[in-house]
């Protein structure tokens, strides 16, 4: 393993020797852009599977009916107003249980039609719902759907969604994932095997899968995905008549690409880590324009909760007093990477500074080991229990990324340190996502990251309803299988708190316990580094989960 990987760095390294003197090109109209990024998308679905890749090329192809835009307002997309309580297309209403719910109306944009001229309707918001809410559907966000009791549809392009309960987002339906009805529901007769028999991974270059200003054209699994106009767009006409996305799961790979020409543009959201970033603008920064963006992407590692030994929580805050992220963010990202606490960013409104943070403290990290009965017999020597067993775990992320390589390797020679025997084990990324994080087939521990959007209520991460299982067709994103009665009862409060000082409250409370339970130990907020040539214009990086692709007919080429 590591003789292979030394000579790929290599070859790698030589690429990068031969491309240095290549200048990027010269300024020109230009109508064709081939962006280049670092994971292949496990599946094109919409609404299966959560990942960046996925959501990048699909961002170009559709609009969800609401999203958040760069100043982290909600707006509509495919809706053509935004509901609200005050101008009447959002009203509460009592249930017959006591509570409180809201109607909450949309109306599809008049224009919107599938590639395929068929126009974007009620029957697919009905369809859409129908999915949704299925238990065997596979549907990543499924609790949304469930908590619609019944849509009332108007007409052809307005609907009224009865939802269970008022939420401070209650207008907030970035999630609903519109499906065309004509072509999908012949593939969900059988809901549990329509997560390998959709037609988005099984006829994507169908044009009535999409709706927005590109449409898929020609797709080359684990290589690229070509994108052109679609007829039927109602916008703004985009003005790149073609647009290539590579994957290069390899990110000196990819620097090379954009130094001799192979891809045009580097996603700012899914492509050079921070450091590669930091040292690539020391070179040639006077040939591009650079921008960093403070996100709210969480980079985090995921315990397997499964895992006997990582069910102690002595050991799991052992594991974070043993490292040192400090350290880390500036050796690594110059000091431009917010150490975590929680899962909340210090630029969301609801970041609570007083959250217990974790200093490296290796003292006690041992005594916490010793505690839970991992002793070492010499120092120095690795830990095992009273049956002579080894505290050896596993530690898996996305193969290719050089940054989380090296991140990696620092925190398994700290862990060394404390006499814990980590060993790497790392996959490609479209399988790392499809199949080993979201069937939860990872031994002990995985690093990642989750991009979210301004104030995002940590249901589907942390609710115990939304552990992965193969009798929910892996719907839902607890990997790791994270099960607290009380982060359950904060999270539901939350939803239906309206008053924002009570919210906040309620929020810091969250963050406390999670820091406390710790499921995962946080490690960074991320800064994105979107590095343009001189010549393409109008991307606008946003900082969240609603990303720059969303306005893809403002990008141009002059």
């Amino acid at each position: 393993m590591v003789v292979t990987k030394r000579f790929a760095l290599a070859a790698v390294a030589a690429v990068l020797l031969a491309s240095a003197a290549v200048a990027p090109r010269a300024a020109a109209a230009k109508d064709d852009l081939t962006i280049g990024f670092t994971q292949y998308p496990a599946t094109l679905h919409p609404s299966i599977e959560s990942m960046l890749a996925k959501t990048y090329v699909l961002d170009m192809t559709r609009r969800p009916f609401t999203a958040y835009d760069k100043d982290w307002q909600l707006i509509c997309m495919l809706c053509v107003t935004l509901p609200t309580i005050e101008n009447g297309m959002a009203v509460p209403e009592d249930l017959p249980d006591g509570k409180k719910g809201i109607a909450v109306t949309y109306t599809i944009q008049p224009k919107a039609a599938w590639g395929d001229g068929v126009p974007v309707t009620t029957k697919d918001v009905l369809f859409t719902y129908e999915v949704g809410k299925h238990p065997q559907s596979g549907v990543t966000s499924g609790e949304m759907y469930r908590r619609i009791l019944k849509i009332d549809v108007k007409d052809d392009k307005t609907f009224t969604l009865h939802m269970d309960r008022l939420t401070f987002d209650y207008a907030a339906i970035n999630d609903f994932n519109v499906l065309p009805e004509h072509l999908e529901r012949a593939r969900f007769a059988e809901p549990s095997a329509y997560r390998m028999r959709n037609g988005y991974d099984t006829d994507t270059t169908n044009p009535g899968l999409f709706y927005g200003p590109y449409k898929i054209v020609e797709k080359v699994v684990g290589s690229h995905i070509v994108l052109a106009p679609n007829p039927t767009w109602w916008g703004k006409p985009p003005y790149f008549k073609r647009i290539v996305v590579r994957a290069i799961e390899n990110t000196a790979a990819l620097e090379a690409n954009l130094l001799s020409g192979g891809v045009d543009y580097v996603a700012g959201e899914l492509g050079f880590t921070l450091d590669q970033a930091l040292a690539f603008e020391k070179r040639y920064g006077k040939n591009y324009d650079i921008v960093y963006k403070p996100s709210l992407t969480y980079e985090h590692i995921d315990f397997n909760l499964d895992n006997p030994i990582l069910q102690d929580k002595r050991v799991r805050q052992a594991l974070i007093y043993a490292i040192d992220r400090d350290a880390i963010g500036k050796q690594l990202f110059e000091g431009r990477q917010l150490v975590a606490s929680s899962m909340v960013n210090p630029l969301d409104w609801v970041f609570d500074p007083a959250t217990p943070s974790y200093k490296r403290d290796t003292v006690k990290a041992a005594a916490l080991l010793d505690e839970a009965g991992w002793t070492a017999k010499t120092r120095g020597a690795m830990r095992s229990n009273a049956k002579g067993e080894p505290l050896m775990l596993e530690f898996m992320t996305t193969a290719g990324n050089k940054t989380r390589e090296q991140v990696q390797q620092v925190l398994q020679s700290q862990w060394r340190q404390l006499g814990v025997d980590v060993r790497i084990r790392n996959e490609p990324a479209r399988v790392f996502f499809g199949e080993t994080m979201t069937k939860r087939k990872y031994g002990a521990m995985g690093m990642y990251a989750w991009f979210s959007a301004p104030e995002s209520v940590p249901r589907t991460t942390l609710h115990s309803s939304q552990i992965t299982t193969p009798e929910n067709n892996y719907a839902g994103q607890n990997y790791p299988g994270f099960k607290n009665a009380e982060v359950d009862n904060l999270i539901d409060a939350i939803e239906v708190e309206l008053d924002r000082d009570k919210r906040k409250a309620l929020w810091s409370k969250l963050q406390a316990t999670y820091a406390t339970e710790l499921p995962t130990i946080p490690l960074f907020f991320r800064s994105d580094a979107f590095i343009f040539p001189k010549w393409l214009k109008g991307i606008e990086p946003t900082g969240h989960q609603d990303i720059s692709p969303l306005w893809v007919e403002n990008w141009t080429g002059q």
